[in-house]
């Protein structure tokens, strides 16, 4: 956030905090709400908004500690994700930041770089979430000038490339985008094809190969994205999955099958044919 700042990036004050002393003097400086972040974290899963010492206590414990063994073996065989196996094996603790609260509405960037310039960005406002400190589920499509500069002031001064996630809070009362968070990885959106300019996985390929890519067709024009399988997961009988665009990969019936088993905790769907059922009602719609 430091580098940041120096940029001209609007953030909101940020600090490292080791310990709960740390954290009782930040709490007299900034006072509550606050936010609690564990670096290394994704998904909302690391992140606690805090509204009184006490609770911030609690909250910088639970994130700090390294993740326990059976969350991780959990994660290994159900998820194929490994990143928390070392980290609890090794008892290894978590970097946790305080962080000023914005009040607003979340919003995020991903961006395709290489070099240290923009290729390609996409901006979504986050209009729905699987609980409130998780992932998205459904976003609208914006534009958003600020964002925009912000990655590309963010890209340039660290010399990205690849593809970055960039995370903000659109302050409520002003409008004003605050950068609270970039992630160095492709973000749930990446796939999307939202025409010339929206279109990462082309402007990635023309940089490594030197050679013009055309963009894909706009895969919709609607602004509401229903991300797949998270919203379906979150509610089947979501709104949004027939007045948005849902992003299903039907031509990939694999890929679904794989997407829908991952949750096997929700039982309700663990027969092909009752989630076969369920799709059919959900019509692809642009």
């Amino acid at each position: 956030m430091e580098l940041a700042q120096e940029e001209g990036v609007r953030v909101p004050k940020t600090e490292v905090v080791t310990n709960t002393d740390d954290l009782e003097k930040w709490s007299v400086r900034m006072g509550f709400p606050a936010v609690l972040k564990a670096n290394g974290t994704s998904g909302g899963d690391g992140v606690r908004v805090v509204r009184t010492l006490e609770e911030a206590e609690r909250a910088f414990r639970a994130l700090a500690a390294p993740p326990l063994f059976a969350r991780a073996v959990k994660r290994a065989l159900f998820d194929q994700d490994m990143t928390l196996v070392w980290p609890s094996l090794l008892r290894r603790r978590y970097v946790v930041n305080a962080q000023a609260f914005v009040a607003g509405r979340e919003a995020t960037s991903l961006v395709a770089c290489s070099k240290g310039k923009v290729l390609a960005g996409l901006h979504f406002e986050v209009l729905l979430k699987q609980d409130a400190g998780g992932p998205a589920t459904v976003l609208g499509s914006i534009e958003n000038e600020e964002m925009s500069t912000a990655a590309e002031k963010m890209v340039r001064r660290l010399e990205l490339s690849g593809l970055h996630g960039f995370d903000f809070m659109l302050e409520a009362a002003t409008g004003n985008a605050y950068l609270i968070e970039i992630n160095p990885r492709a973000t749930q959106v990446g796939h999307l094809t939202l025409g010339l300019g929206r279109d990462l996985p082309a402007a990635l390929s023309a940089a490594v190969s030197g050679e013009a890519v055309q963009a894909a067709p706009k895969v919709t024009e609607n602004d509401t994205i229903a991300l797949f399988p998270q919203e379906w997961l979150r509610n089947p009988a979501s709104p949004f999955l027939q007045t948005g665009y849902h992003d299903v990969p039907w031509e990939e019936p694999d890929l679904i099958r794989v997407s829908v088993r991952r949750r096997s905790k929700q039982n309700v769907w663990n027969s092909q044919e009752k989630w076969m059922q369920a799709f059919s009602k959900v019509r692809r719609r642009p």
